[in-house]
């Protein structure tokens, strides 16, 4: 590949360099200035250029550790081609706590986007033009919503002959072909020529330990596999995945109190009880039971819902046995008692 400057912005990344730098974003009403910060990092050798991004979403704190690490990491220090590092996309969310754009219009429904549109609308533009469109590839991290926890997992087109490879060197058990949604990053990038795996585990507002670390190992085997970075010496853990094109949300049947009993990672049977649902004074009032075979990958985590509320995530799979087996082994290779992991 030709070795030619990076433009972001106002600023000139050359081959060799790495810079921090900021996208000036619309300012709030009190006059405070914003923007999104941004991490570049050229390797002397051509190669691709990989964006990773975190907190699209405002309340998803994972994947702004996860991309901390990253740019920490002593495994990308020989680098070839490019990466774009951004921690947080939506910094009025986060500012916030919220998952939200301040005009209450969620920012991954808002692409492509216009420089004269919505506020959101705006934030998408600014970000699509001067980033997305740089890259070659894209890897988006995200958690679950409020209240709500994700087993690590990868959403991506796995229809895609290249996708898919990049997939599966993530190394992560768990992974479903999603379908794109309407005005979403994925979209967009497609449209681009911009492929992009979307990672989502853990909760919204909380570090989740092993989440993180197996989202840092995932992006640096993708990079791996991508030729950004020398293969792995060592011989760790190999995670077969499996793909899941169906999943389904178990919902409530009763309003009231909650006693979980299904966990992220379960293997369920048809017929396996989830929960328990009573009333204030101790009283049964249902039991929520799985519709089917597959693997726990989401579910809700406060110990109360209303009638209807999505409170289990079932993936299937045609071997969930084997990934309820793999995500134990990747949770044991993970997390340790060992200080947060460094490459």
């Amino acid at each position: 590949m030709a070795v030619t400057p990076l433009v972001i912005g106002e600023h000139t990344i050359m081959p060799g360099e790495s810079r921090q730098i900021e996208l000036p974003m619309p300012r709030l009403y009190t006059d405070t200035s914003l923007s999104i910060p941004v991490y570049v990092k050229r390797g002397k050798k051509s190669g691709p250029t990989l964006f990773v991004s975190a907190a699209i979403h405002g309340d998803e704190l994972n994947g702004i550790e996860t991309v901390g690490r990253l740019i920490k990491s002593k495994a990308i220090r020989n680098l070839r081609g490019t990466l774009i590092a951004v921690p947080m996309v939506n910094v009025y969310g986060v500012l916030n706590q919220s998952r939200y754009m301040p005009d209450r219009r969620d920012l991954n429904r808002s692409f492509p986007g216009s420089k004269k549109g919505s506020l959101a609308g705006r934030v998408a533009n600014l970000f699509l033009q001067e980033i997305v469109s740089k890259a070659d590839v894209g890897i988006d991290l995200h958690t679950g919503a409020i209240h709500r926890s994700n087993l690590p997992q990868l959403r991506a087109d796995l229809d895609d002959p290249e996708t898919r490879e990049m997939a599966k060197a993530f190394g992560i058990p768990v992974m479903l072909h999603a379908d794109i949604r309407e005005g979403s990053l994925r979209q967009c990038a497609g449209e681009l020529g911009v492929k992009v795996l979307l990672y989502e585990a853990g909760q919204a507002l909380r570090y989740d330990e092993f989440s993180i670390r197996a989202g840092l190992k995932g992006i640096i085997n993708v990079m791996r596999h991508m030729g950004m970075l020398a293969k792995s010496k060592s011989k760790g853990l190999r995670i077969e995945p499996f793909i899941a094109r169906q999943s389904g949300w178990v919902r409530a049947s009763e309003s009231g109190l909650v006693n979980h009993i299904g966990q992220l990672g379960d293997h369920v049977q048809k017929g396996d009880v989830l929960a328990v649902i009573s009333d204030p004074f101790g009283n049964q009032l249902d039991t929520i039971k799985s519709p089917t075979e597959g693997v726990v990958i989401g579910k809700q985590n406060i110990p109360l819902a209303q009638t209807g509320e999505a409170m289990y995530h079932i993936a299937y799979f045609k071997q969930p046995d084997s990934v309820a087996e793999y995500v134990e082994l990747l949770q044991d290779d993970l997390v340790t008692d060992e200080p947060p992991l460094v490459y």
